[in-house]
């Protein structure tokens, strides 16, 4: 399968594409959100790890960019971060709808 990892930060996309490339998985590589509907729309990604908070433009904004596109609208996604206080979780899960 092919994934697309989108992070801004250079260990956490690292650390996951290696985990994934064991796993005997492709994966294409982004540190921010530009150009991504592009290359989502082609359809070849069995899925889509975004992080969270980025720079440019967040997780949460792309994900409604993402759904509200009718090329990519039905894409899997999983939304990823290293956040880990409680507030943070918290204010993710708010975000996201969980």
């Amino acid at each position: 399968m092919n994934f697309l990892v989108i992070d801004d930060g250079a260990t956490e996309r690292h650390l996951l594409s290696s985990f994934l490339h064991e796993l005997g998985h492709t994966v294409e590589e982004s540190e921010s959100t530009d150009g991504a509907i592009e290359k989502i729309a082609t359809g070849k990604y069995a899925a889509v790890f975004l992080d969270i908070v980025m720079p440019d433009q967040d997780g949460y904004k792309f994900l409604r960019q993402l759904r509200t596109t009718p090329e990519t609208a039905k894409q899997y996604v999983i939304l990823s971060s290293t956040k880990k206080t409680k507030l943070e979780i918290e204010y993710g899960m708010k975000r996201g709808g969980g």
